[in-house]
């Protein structure tokens, strides 16, 4: 497959990514939320699911005060009414851009290692540890290669919650880059990449070896023919398998990506073991699966598309495909 394998797997990642984009917003939203942005560097005593702005009045007054469960409809229902319907594709720029470096590196790595380890004998088929070895290796240098993005995507979709006089304001994607070597270094671009490496390598594996196998599964047991049917089948039951296997390295790493470091004063988490482990003292343990209501329906949805961006492009174009 080559360099179309990359490309066509570019393609259809940011087909996706832009189609679901406003899912993904609200995702990251409800990750943040419980999170003490006025205060970081003192213990976060709020109820696990409250807003960090706004309606806070009885927190306050009481720690054991419990304020009501708010969901992903909430979340974007409040979000247009205070910052427009447009704050729904907030970050749409970093969106494409991460895309472009993070999924083509890796859709396109995984189909040539997929060829590479492929054994002819039996059809070109691959056996599903060396798919999710694939997965991992592919999704890893993926996520290396865009992390620069991805915090700027985190940011800019998180900068709405936040009080005026703290925002960023980002113009676009390219400002939040340069401003962020300019104010915080280089090295700022690459925060949270071993998070953003340990979850690519999951979603990568769980989404793209499952796809595979679900495929090759429901193929073999001739329940479907190979068409339209079986990829968004497929692709869905992958969405859900990768939504699961990520969604806790996901919060740590929405929160890595998007806390401010101010000069003279110590971070509010020193790496990813410790925003952990404060998120669960703070939020309890089920705080590491916020925001999986919109992961789940923007991960089904992405991975649908994807799948059946991609295997129409491989179709249209004759490209012979381990995808069988």
């Amino acid at each position: 497959m080559g360099v179309k394998g990359f490309v066509e797997g570019g393609i259809a990642s940011v087909i996706a990514g832009c189609s679901t984009h406003p899912l993904d917003l609200i995702k990251v939203r409800m990750q943040l939320q419980g999170e003490n942005t006025q205060k970081p560097n003192i213990p976060n005593i709020r109820p696990a699911l409250a807003f960090q702005h706004g309606n806070i009045r009885s927190s306050q007054s009481s720690a054991a005060t419990v304020i009501p469960r708010v969901g992903p409809i909430s979340v974007g229902v409040k979000l247009v009414q205070q910052e427009g319907l447009t704050a729904l594709f907030s970050g749409v720029s970093a969106t494409v851009l991460r895309q472009v470096l993070y999924s083509t590196t890796r859709m396109g790595l995984y189909d040539m290692l997929k060829k590479k380890w492929s054994d002819p004998n039996s059809g070109g088929t691959l056996p599903l540890t060396r798919k999710i070895a694939a997965g991992l290796l592919a999704g890893g240098i993926g996520a290396m290669v865009g992390n620069p993005a991805d915090v700027a995507m985190v940011r800019m979709q998180a900068d709405g919650r936040l009080p005026s006089v703290q925002r960023r304001n980002y113009k676009s994607v390219v400002d939040a880059i340069t401003r962020m070597v300019k104010d915080e270094g280089v090295t700022s671009l690459w925060r949270g990449s071993s998070l953003t490496v340990n979850r690519a390598m999951l979603v990568t594996a769980s989404q793209l070896a499952s796809y595979d196998e679900f495929k090759e599964m429901i193929l073999g047991k001739g329940w479907m023919k190979d068409g339209l049917g079986t990829h968004v089948t497929a692709s869905f039951a992958a969405g859900f398998v990768a939504a699961v296997a990520s969604n806790p390295v996901d919060v740590i790493k929405t929160r890595v990506m998007n806390m401010k470091v101010e000069a003279g004063s110590p971070p509010p988490y020193s790496g990813a073991i410790d925003c952990a482990l404060k998120t669960i003292r703070a939020e309890g343990p089920m705080a590491l699966y916020k925001g999986f209501i919109p992961t789940i329906s923007r991960q089904g949805p992405f991975t649908v598309v994807l799948f059946v961006t991609l295997e129409q492009a491989l179709v249209t174009y004759g490209i012979d495909t381990v995808r069988n």
